[in-house]
């Protein structure tokens, strides 16, 4: 009688699947993707290398500039969005403009780094990127 890692030597063991929904969702309330705990982030976007309450290691995370791409993207539309509009319907001054749109921008922006950067880190999780899978990158 053979066994499955005699008949199939390349094989890979069957992982549990994660939640990429959930993952996600976690890690953009700034909590570790795996058990739902607050406490994703030690600073304003610096993760955490460990979860506090599960163990389960952060370290591996390489958000990098995907976060940023997304915030610019959906900020970018919200503000032209607005401008547009606004322009459309009320005659104001170029620099009743830039009182209202410059700050609006940064604040928008400000507020979606961290919920955007938490699900990018869930999503790596859940996907098993990055070493969150018990392996290397280093191949």
């Amino acid at each position: 009688m053979t066994t499955d890692a005699q008949t199939y030597p390349n094989a890979q063991p069957v992982r549990n699947d994660r939640n990429v929904k959930q993952a996600m969702a976690r890690g953009s309330r700034s909590r570790c993707p795996n058990c739902g705990e607050p406490g994703l982030f030690s600073s304003y976007l610096k993760v955490k290398d460990q979860c506090g309450n599960c163990g389960e290691e952060l370290h591996h995370q390489r958000a990098d500039d995907f976060p940023p791409y997304l915030t610019i993207f959906i900020v970018g539309h919200i503000v032209v969005a607005l401008v547009l509009i606004v322009e459309r319907s009320v005659d104001i001054s170029f620099w009743a403009h830039m009182a209202m749109w410059i700050p609006l921008t940064i604040v928008l922006s400000l507020l979606l780094l961290p919920p955007l950067k938490g699900a990018t880190v869930g999503l790596q999780w859940a996907l098993r990127m990055h070493g969150f899978g018990g392996e290397s990158d280093d191949r």
